[in-house]
């Protein structure tokens, strides 16, 4: 596959993420097991895990727009909260349909 096969939400990912999901498939998909590896708590990995579903899960519901991109990465960066980045884009795109 090439790089520019890749869907945007893997680019859109860190290097950190990537280890994390690397980890969690070497470990079956337990969280109980990769809470040992990294020596946290189950709930500290469960919200690590949430985070990362949230960051795909923005990037699969974004346009590849410039505006849209922006948004993105000041909810990745924790800028802005999850949930007012998805307001924010909500309201973008239905303001982008209304005009057309």
């Amino acid at each position: 596959m090439d790089a520019k096969d890749l869907p945007s939400w893997i680019t859109s990912l860190e290097a950190e993420d990537f280890q994390f999901i690397k980890n969690f498939v070497m470990n079956s998909g337990s969280l109980k097991e990769i809470a040992k590896f990294y020596g946290v708590s189950y709930p500290t990995v469960r919200i690590r895990l949430d985070k990362l579903i949230q960051k795909i899960q923005l990037s699969e519901n974004s346009e590849n727009e410039e505006f849209i991109s922006f948004i993105k990465k000041l909810s990745i960066d924790d800028r802005i909260s999850l949930e007012d980045a998805k307001m924010i884009i909500d309201k973008y795109k239905k303001e982008r349909e209304d005009v057309k």
